[in-house]
């Protein structure tokens, strides 16, 4: 059992962090605390994450939110942060609170040979969410779990995703964008050769409404099987996932 860590950088020489067995998180979701991490590797270069299964035991968070009780923000399982040459392969993530894998602000990822999975009504369990990353490639993953499989935010370029088995869950997106006023865009996206079976969407682009600095541009999406999605492919130039206070709307 493990309670949050952090692995702070930077450090000198390439690291190697490997687990055999099986690491649980805490049973209450209180006694993960409020940093909204559980796992997390802090500027750090030439890091390798290497095998092992993480459950994060998170259905005890769900039925706080679904109960609608104030709950705390939740905890990502495992998040890398302004890193850099970084190899995650052969890791099992299940039940995080939140997100399974968390990319942000790093360069060069290579994320290999993956097992993801939480059930279907686990809300906002995306499989890899990758925010302000450069260089970041996904080659073979399983992913079934209840949100996006994969999710592609703001300020992120250079993205390749192949050989992804996504379903159940809600697809690969971009997005959304445009939130915020002054944000950054999404370019040179190319997701190949990979399957959606029983997904929410299968590929997805999800921007806000209102004017932005934020675009999406030179994305590519070949050779894609789908199976019972239901938007295999969506286009959503006025996102609003509550249908209140969007953009343009006259609230009566």
């Amino acid at each position: 059992m493990l309670k949050p860590i952090v692995f702070y950088g930077p450090c000198q020489s390439k690291m190697l962090f490997h687990v055999e067995g099986k690491v649980v998180g805490p049973k209450h979701y209180w006694e993960f605390g409020k940093s909204g991490f559980w796992i997390l590797f802090y500027k750090l270069e030439k890091l390798t994450i290497l095998g092992g299964t993480y459950d994060a035991q998170g259905s005890d968070y769900w039925a706080c939110r679904k109960s609608q009780s104030q709950c705390s923000q939740g905890t990502k399982s495992i998040t890398i942060i302004q890193s850099r040459n970084v190899v995650v392969k052969g890791i099992k993530s299940l039940n995080p609170q939140m997100f399974h894998l968390a990319i942000d602000h790093c360069h060069q990822v290579l994320l290999k040979k993956l097992y993801i999975e939480a059930p279907t009504r686990s809300p906002n369990t995306d499989g890899i969410h990758i925010m302000s990353s450069e260089g970041i490639t996904i080659a073979g993953a399983v992913i079934k779990t209840g949100d996006d499989c994969i999710a592609i935010g703001p300020g992120t370029k250079n993205v390749h995703i192949r050989g992804v088995h996504c379903g159940p869950g809600h697809g690969i997106s971009i997005g959304s964008l445009g939130l915020h006023t002054h944000e950054a865009g999404v370019e040179n996206v190319f997701v190949t050769d990979s399957v959606m079976t029983r997904t929410q969407n299968g590929l997805r682009i999800k921007s806000w409404g209102r004017k932005t600095t934020s675009f999406v541009r030179n994305v590519v999406f070949e050779n894609i099987a789908m199976e019972n999605s239901y938007n295999p492919i969506i286009i959503d130039q006025n996102y609003c996932p509550y249908n209140k206070n969007c953009p343009g709307m006259v609230n009566t």
